[in-house]
């Protein structure tokens, strides 16, 4: 492979193209596929989900894998993916308890009391990837929050559940687990058939195809976020080029879009880094793809350049090099911190949730937390002594945009 590209910043065309290639673009034929699975399991939901099941995932009804049947097959995972498994799923639970909003009362003014309550979602949906690398760290990281959350029903759907899938899923505490995947999944979620019940919420990363999904049935069934192609940058003027390089490779190989940039001030530290990923990629097709085509090192100015080009990106995941950078105001779903601090870890052992915002999501929401599984409502108790003190900012308003309707509801009670 030959070396990673290096960019100037100063070259303002190539840092556009390579920016560019994130965007999430309109393609009308494709999308016009998805909406079409997707209304036929709406509209003929079991058999409908059965055809496109037997297409594209290749199984057979019923989809639904017994609880009998996932003990078996996670009898068969080696101990210390077992253990691992428990580990991870020990820390996700305690960060994702820390998230959860709190339930509160207000008393605004004598006689006027408002209580913030919450209140676990009924049923949630959590979408499992089973291409390549089946992911059952997915499964912990979807499921334990809303277990934590105090979701009652926890439904999962996975195309290729794989014993460790269902260890974790064992593990997280799902309810139902089916063997399904695509669009006809999210389109089962958000709608249910006879064999799968509807939930309130989908969540989790996919394909294309499951990302397009989400994004058709967003209007009836709430979803956590569009997740495009993975990414990462990290930003540093120093460090060890083999650790950078190999961060860079990890998130490259999850898929030939997936976007790995690096950011530096330093200009021998890039040409380190770029000899180091052409040693470490060679070889690694997916890798060598993903880096040809959406990875780059760019060379900036000064730190400070760096990092607002870092939060122009707004990236999946940002690893800096030092505690200074990271006391700065900072876009992304993840920050990494030091040398030591490697995205991977993120991925399983942490206890931060990798469901993450990509292509700049990051500039208006976080990942996937607890408080994403719960519903916080306020409840309203007035006396007529906090009305009558209410009523002349309430009539005044009232009247103010015409609302006289309003304002009569507030007067009859106090006349």
């Amino acid at each position: 492979m030959t070396p990673l590209r290096i960019i100037d910043a100063s070259d303002r065309a190539a840092i556009e193209r390579l920016l560019g290639r994130a965007a999430i673009r309109s393609d009308r034929a494709f999308d016009r596929g998805i909406h079409a699975i997707v209304d036929r399991v709406r509209q003929d939901g079991d058999r409908a989900l059965a055809r496109f099941a037997r297409r594209f995932d290749r199984v057979e009804p019923p989809f639904e894998v017994t609880r009998a049947e996932m003990q078996a097959q996670a009898s068969h995972v080696a101990p210390d993916v077992r253990r691992a498994i428990a580990a991870a799923a020990r820390h996700i639970a305690r960060v994702a308890r820390r998230q959860l909003p709190k339930s509160s009362r207000t008393r605004v003014v004598p006689g006027v009391v408002v209580d913030q309550r919450v209140e676990p979602l009924r049923r949630v949906g959590c979408y499992v990837p089973g291409g390549r690398f089946p992911l059952p760290s997915s499964l912990l990281m979807t499921a334990i929050p809303a277990r934590v959350a105090g979701v009652a029903d926890i439904v999962a759907v996975c195309p290729r559940p794989v014993p460790a899938v269902m260890a974790a899923a064992l593990e997280a505490g799902v309810t139902r687990l089916f063997r399904i995947g695509g669009a006809h999944a999210i389109a089962a979620l958000a709608y249910g058939t006879t064999s799968l019940p509807r939930v309130d919420k989908i969540v989790g990363p996919g394909s294309r195809f499951v990302a397009a999904a989400k994004a058709y049935v967003a209007g009836d069934c709430a979803i956590d976020f569009y997740a495009g192609p993975t990414e990462i940058v990290i930003v540093a003027g120093a460090g060890r080029p083999a650790w950078i390089a190999a961060d860079l490779i990890a998130q490259a190989e999850h898929d030939p879009a997936a976007r790995s940039i690096f950011i530096t001030w330093t200009r021998a530290l890039a040409d380190r880094v770029a000899r180091e990923v052409a040693s470490q990629a060679d070889g690694r097709d997916i890798v060598e793809r993903s880096l040809a085509s959406n990875g780059a090192a760019i060379v900036t100015r000064t730190a400070d350049e760096a990092i607002a080009l870092a939060n122009r990106i707004a990236p999946e995941h940002l690893v800096v090099d030092r505690e200074s950078l990271a006391r700065r105001r900072l876009t992304a779903g993840a920050v990494f911190v030091g040398p030591f601090a490697a995205q991977a870890a993120g991925d399983y052992a942490t206890g931060s949730n990798h469901v993450l915002p990509t292509s700049g999501a990051a500039r208006f929401r976080g990942g996937l937390s607890a408080a994403d599984f719960v519903r916080v409502m306020s409840v309203q108790r007035i006396t007529r002594a906090g009305l009558a003190r209410l009523a002349p900012t309430i009539v005044s308003l009232a009247r103010a945009e015409g609302l006289t309707a309003h304002a009569d509801s507030i007067e009859g009670r106090l006349s």
